[in-house]
C-alpha cells in the first residue's frame, strides 16, 4: 500500500492517498470482490506523488469499462450527473423524476406567485399534506460547492412562497417546505444554516445514506448520461429530446432509431439500460 503518496483532488487540495475510498467507490459499481482488488492492486503500482484524483478515476474506469460495462456506467455516476449540462434544465428533470418515483406529484419549472412577487422554481412536488418547493443548483465540474449564499438566497424566495400557499384553500394544514438540491457537495455552513431554518438540502452524498447517489441506485434511474454505449453527441440528441433516464431509454427504444444509432448497436444499449433500470 503506498501510503504516502500524495494526491491532488478537484478542488487543488493535497491529501494523502486513502486506498479504502478508491475500494468504496469501487464497490458502489456492484462489480465483483475479485476484479475490485485487481483493478485497486493495479492502480496502486502507477501512483506517483501528486497524482491527481481524476487521473485515478480515469485509471480506474478505464479498467473497470474493460471487465464490464454496466458496472462502469455505475461507477460514473458523478460524473454523468456532471454531463448532464450544459443548462441545468436535465438536473431539474431527474429531481423532479426521483420525487415522482417517490410517490409524489411533480412540476418542473414553474412560475409561481409569492405573497410579494413571482417565482420561477424549479421543482414543485406534493404528496399527502407535504407540499415542497426544491430549488437545483447544478454545476458541471468537479470541486465546485454551495456555499451558505445559496441556501439563504432559496429560503428567503420560499418564505415569500410559503407565505401565498399557507393562505390558498386546502393548504391550511400542508407542511410546506423548502429544499435546494445540488449535484456537488454543500459547504458545512450552508449545512448548518440549513438545518438551522429547516431548509431540506440534498446533495452527492448528503444526507448520509440517502443522498443523490444513493437515491439513484435506490431507485434505479441513472441518468443516460452513465452509458458507456453511447457518444457524446448521441447522449446530446437524446438530453435535447427531454430524455435524461436510462429506464426511459428502456422504455422508447424506438428513440435510438430516431436519432440514427445503427439497429446492430441498440442492443447493447437497450442491455446496459435495462441493468440500471434494476433498483438495488
Amino acid at each position: 500500500m503506498k501510503n504516502s503518496i500524495n494526491i491532488v483532488k478537484y478542488s487543488g487540495d493535497v491529501v494523502a492517498f486513502d486506498v479504502d475510498k478508491l475500494i468504496n467507490s469501487l464497490r458502489r459499481s456492484q462489480a465483483s470482490e475479485e476484479l475490485i482488488q485487481q483493478i485497486v492492486a493495479q492502480v496502486e503500482d502507477q501512483l506517483y506523488d501528486g497524482i491527481t484524483t481524476k487521473k485515478i478515476y480515469q485509471m480506474a474506469f478505464k479498467m473497470l469499462k474493460g471487465k464490464s460495462r454496466v458496472s462502469a456506467s455505475k461507477y460514473k455516476l458523478k460524473k454523468a450527473l456532471m454531463e448532464l449540462g450544459p443548462s441545468g434544465f436535465p438536473f431539474e428533470k431527474l429531481v423532479g423524476k426521483l420525487f415522482a418515483h417517490e410517490g409524489y406529484t411533480t412540476k418542473v419549472g414553474v412560475i409561481v406567485q409569492g405573497n410579494c412577487v413571482q417565482h420561477e422554481v424549479d421543482v414543485i412536488a406534493q404528496k399527502d399534506n407535504k407540499h415542497y418547493m426544491i430549488e437545483c443548483k447544478y454545476h458541471s465540474e468537479q470541486g465546485r460547492t454551495c456555499n451558505v449564499k445559496i441556501p439563504l438566497y432559496i429560503q428567503s424566495r420560499f418564505l415569500d412562497v410559503k407565505a401565498k400557499w399557507e393562505h390558498q384553500k386546502g393548504h391550511e394544514s400542508n407542511l410546506h417546505k423548502g429544499c435546494v438540491y445540488t449535484n456537488t457537495r454543500f459547504t458545512s455552513d450552508a449545512i448548518q444554516y440549513g438545518k438551522c431554518v429547516g431548509l431540506l438540502l440534498a446533495s452527492w452524498d448528503y444526507p448520509m445514506g440517502n443522498g443523490l447517489k444513493d437515491r439513484i441506485d435506490k431507485l434505479g434511474l441513472h441518468p443516460l448520461t452513465a452509458l458507456t454505449t453511447l457518444t457524446k453527441a448521441e447522449k446530446t440528441m437524446l438530453l435535447d429530446k427531454g430524455i435524461v433516464l436510462c429506464k426511459e431509454l428502456h422504455e422508447n427504444p424506438t428513440l435510438l432509431k430516431q436519432i440514427g444509432i445503427d439497429k446492430k448497436r441498440h442492443k447493447k444499449i437497450l442491455e446496459d439500460s435495462e441493468a440500471l433500470c434494476k433498483s438495488t
